[in-house]
């Protein structure tokens, strides 16, 4: 274990082995790079996996990306932590690590969202449920305007009859009142006093029978008219527009794609008041802040830690390996410049022998 850590953190275990001091430190770098790793690959996976949740391939994706995630991440890490080299100023060594960073704060924030709106899965669903409720009599209501605004004739005459209807079973219950009063003898302004059913009493009432069949057959006229704006209702799918009931609005949430949860999670934190839930929307920001951090582990890491004996030694390493090169390329041109003059003599040799050859012959 301990072999496989020094190989995460990428150390040279030979000059390392010089510095058994230092072996502790290493292998806390190299387990950091490994376990930011397998949690970019455990987040990764988890992501794919939501966004193909449904299908019966989203558990192979999420293994096949979730790794390919994993690798990725664990070899970039410890590609920076390798590259950082200590001999420099702290303020270069940030700006060797400044993309690593920033690439952490954009993976960070991609990564985290996934996983927050499974933390928030229950509020997420509370929201969507009164956010397509009312979305759904919002619908409703626009459906039912539109009609009421293409047939605003049809309703016009609905109300004029209404109202006429209303004023006239009101001044009908008036007027009866008034009968009564006439027949049992009570006086009043428009009653004569006297108590029995004379000609006065029945006077009123073939007023009021003739009253009570008009409102019949406005009654009937308003029925009928009711009617025929039902039938074109249903004939334009209105009257099939219904509250969702709790289990349409159970498997409308179920089934909720990445956008609307999402945006779901966004509106988290505002209220139905319009005032804004600092907890939740602190919790959100926390939540991918950690993972932010998570991403950033390693390089901060390797920052924190000062320059060693290991460090000293590789530069050292780094320095004779430098000169060797050099001196090696000297060694090089040197040969070159010498095989060089041997092959202008061979050429020169071979020139003059030829020449020989041809003089002897004539």
């Amino acid at each position: 274990m301990k072999d496989f850590f020094f190989w995460c953190a990428g150390v040279h275990k030979e000059t390392l082995d010089r510095f058994p001091e230092e072996q502790n430190k290493y292998i806390s770098i190299g387990a950091t790079i490994f376990f930011t790793g397998l949690f970019a690959a455990l987040a990764g996976g988890y992501a794919l996996y939501f966004v193909f949740s449904g299908s019966s391939f989203a558990i192979f994706f999420a293994l096949f990306f979730g790794m390919i995630w994993g690798l990725a991440i664990f070899n970039l890490d410890r590609y920076i932590v390798l590259s950082i080299d200590k001999s420099r100023s702290g303020w270069m060594q940030f700006l060797q690590a400044l993309p690593r960073i920033l690439l952490a704060i954009l993976i960070g924030m991609i990564i985290s969202r996934p996983l927050e709106l499974k933390i928030f899965d229950k509020e997420i669903k509370e929201y969507l449920r009164a956010e397509y409720l009312v979305q759904q009599n919002a619908k409703i209501d626009t459906l039912n305007k539109t009609f009421e605004n293409k047939y605003r004739v049809e309703y016009g005459q609905l109300k004029s009859l209404t109202t006429h209807a209303d004023s006239l079973e009101a001044s009908i219950k008036t007027a009866r009142q008034q009968l009564n009063h006439e027949i049992f003898g009570t006086k009043t302004d428009e009653t004569s006093g006297v108590m029995g059913y004379g000609p006065y009493a029945k006077m009123k009432e073939e007023n009021l029978n003739k009253q009570q069949v008009y409102l019949d057959s406005l009654r009937g006229r308003l029925q009928t008219k009711e009617s025929e704006l039902l039938q074109r209702k249903a004939s334009e799918g209105l009257m099939n527009q219904r509250i969702l009931s709790d289990k349409s609005l159970d498997s409308a949430v179920n089934v909720a794609g990445f956008a609307d949860r999402n945006a779901a999670l966004s509106n988290l934190h505002i209220k139905p008041d319009g005032t804004v839930n600092k907890s939740t929307e602190n919790a959100v920001i926390f939540i991918a802040l950690l993972f932010i951090f998570f991403e950033c582990l390693p390089v901060f890491v390797k920052l924190m830690s000062g320059r060693d004996a290991y460090d000293n030694a590789l530069k050292n390493q780094k320095e004779i390996h430098n000169y060797e090169s050099n001196t090696g390329v000297t060694v090089e041109k040197t040969a070159i410049d010498k095989i060089d003059d041997f092959r202008i003599d061979a050429s020169i040799k071979r020139r003059m022998d030829k020449l020989q050859k041809e003089f002897v012959e004539e």
